[in-house]
Parts: C-alpha cells; sequence; structure tokens
C-alpha cells in the first residue's frame, strides 16, 4: 500500500516522479483497514525538503500509512512559508490529544547549543513524555536522538573539534535485530554534526542497546526495548546532494569547512556524488514500520498503557 499524504504537498509530485506511491484520501477511504497512523514532528528549517525526505522512505512500505505534519507551536520557522505551515502542518497542541503507531523526530539546528538553552525545550520535554503514552515507536533522528536519550537517560552530548562530515563506514553489531533485517555487515552512513554521544555514557544508562556503529564516528543507532525507541545519530535519510548541498553552502558564504569524507568520486567536488546508501535506508525504515505492524494494537486508544517516563 501507498503512504496517504494530502495532494497538495509539494512532496506528492516529487514522490509520484521518483516512482513511489502515494494514495489520495478518497482511494485510501475505498479500503477497509485500518492505515498505520505515523507523525512526523519537523524541526528543520527546511521543511519541505524534509518531508520528502522522510515521505519517501515511509511511502516504500506494502503496508498503508497516514502521514501527519507536526511542528513546535512556539517556534517560528524562518526557511518554510507560514501558508505550507497553515496548510499542510498541526501544532504538537492540536494534535496531542491523539494517538500514533510511530512517530518521527527530526534533528534541528541548534544542536551546538545547551537543550536548556534551545528556546522551545519547554516544549521539547513534554513532547518526549507525551511519546511514551500517545506513541507506540518512536524514531529520534539526529539533534533529536540526541535530544532524547538526554531527556529519558541523562546521557550528554560532547562538541567536535570539527565538523563529523561525509560518509562512513557502519558496523552491523545485532544482525539479529529486527531493525536490521537484509543489512549487510558494513555499509556507508551520511553524518552531519558537530556534536557527539559517546559509548561510554550510554553503557552507564540502562536498557540502551548499540545496533550501528564506526570506528570514526562513533555510535549511530540505538534501540530502547522498553520505551519502543530507536536513536539514529546520523542521516541514513539524506538525498544523493544533501552533503554536497551543506558543503558549498558553507564554502559560498565562507564558512570553513572540510571536503565530506568519502563522498564526491576521486574527492572531484565537480563531480557528482553517488548515493551509496539508499538501499539501507529504506531497510531500516521498512524494517520500523514493519516491526510496528506487527507489534501496535488494532485499537489505537489501547497505544501506551503503562507507558511512563523511566
Amino acid at each position: 500500500m501507498p503512504i496517504k499524504i494530502p495532494d497538495t504537498l509539494p512532496a506528492y509530485e516529487t514522490l509520484v516522479n521518483e516512482g513511489v506511491r502515494v494514495m489520495t484520501e478518497t482511494l485510501a477511504g475505498r479500503q477497509d483497514i485500518r492505515p498505520l497512523q505515523i507523525g512526523l514532528l519537523n524541526l528543520m528549517p527546511n521543511k519541505i525538503k524534509t518531508e520528502i525526505q522522510m515521505a519517501r522512505l515511509i511511502g516504500a512500505t506494502p503496508l498503508q500509512v497516514e502521514l501527519s505534519l507536526v511542528r513546535i507551536g512556539g517556534h517560528k520557522a524562518k526557511n518554510t512559508s507560514e501558508d505550507h505551515l497553515l496548510a499542510f502542518y498541526e501544532t504538537w497542541e492540536e494534535v496531542k490529544h491523539r494517538k500514533f503507531d510511530g512517530f518521527i523526530i527530526t534533528g534541528a539546528p541548534v544542536e551546538t547549543l545547551a537543550y536548556e538553552q534551545v528556546t522551545y525545550w519547554n516544549e521539547m520535554q513534554q513532547i518526549f513524555d507525551w511519546t511514551a503514552t500517545n506513541v507506540h515507536s518512536t524514531l529520534n533522528v539526529c539533534w533529536g536522538a540526541m535530544a532524547a536519550v538526554y531527556h529519558f537517560h541523562g546521557v550528554p552530548k560532547h562538541e567536535l573539534k570539527e565538523k563529523a562530515f561525509g560518509v562512513y563506514r557502519h558496523l552491523n553489531l545485532k544482525p539479529s535485530s529486527v531493525y536490521l533485517n537484509g543489512f549487510s555487515d558494513d555499509f556507508g552512513v551520511p553524518v552531519s554534526r558537530w556534536t557527539e554521544v559517546r559509548r561510554a555514557d550510554i553503557e552507564k544508562a540502562e536498557g540502551l542497546e548499540i545496533l550501528m556503529e564506526s570506528k570514526e564516528m562513533g555510535v549511530c543507532l540505538l534501540h530502547e526495548k522498553a520505551g519502543k525507541r530507536l536513536y539514529m545519530f546520523n542521516h541514513v535519510e539524506y538525498d544523493s546532494t544533501s552533503l554536497a548541498d551543506e558543503y558549498f553552502r558553507d564554502i559560498n558564504a565562507g564558512v570553513p569547512i572540510k571536503m565530506p569524507h568519502d563522498y564526491f568520486p576521486h574527492n572531484d567536488p565537480d563531480l557528482p556524488p553517488l548515493n551509496r546508501w539508499r538501499s539501507h535506508a529504506h531497510l531500516f525504515f521498512g524494517n520500523w514500520i514493519n516491526e510496528i505492524y506487527q507489534t501496535t494494537p488494532y485499537e489505537l486508544s489501547e497505544i501506551g498503557a503503562g507507558g511512563k517516563k523511566p
């Protein structure tokens, strides 16, 4: 089954042109099944680009998925029009009465700030606690993952001397994990961040299992069974050109930046980069959604029963 999104969402035409199956609300209503309810809390400045990246991967599943776009209520987006937000997004306050089978919390360009200095940190704490009772499984990405593991387990982030930037080999540490079904023993993953969480801090917390790790870049993916949470610190959802866009943006702005590691062919930025992580990105999201489908209650009202912040 395809992903269900509004016909007028800018991502719609892009996904259709890529061959992703997209379903209209009219057609979805004819199918006598309960679609999985997936929420996307989009904290990224360019919300349309992130919508496309996430919807592309969610839409590859054979299950019917209804995607709801969510934003922080007290934060004004600088790079997305107010018309777009009003047309396609709801604030968390507007959806907090609902239950979701899955919920994605994206990264945000605030990673060098202390969590408590982020203007919407209080709302983020409320959202994290809310996911424990209203969401069956949560996927936290990049800053969203660092913030979540700090909120629930007190795991700190550490600022890097230079930006972790490029495509790095990662090891599959738990081939038996349902989230890594079909994964190679090692594979490339895009990395773009100024901070990191460290294995030594993670090992002090209870209930966290490291699934993916890079020798150079450290921990990539954590699973928390009790809370049904995944913490993805890197960017399997990135487009082929995402790292190039960041690189040339910084070059043009005069910001010191190294060429992304193992990304451009022959380290030549004039050559178009090859996407070497697409298949694993689809595997990861497909495995996550399949696990949700296998374990979520049929009645949405039963989601989160007894779930509380550790």
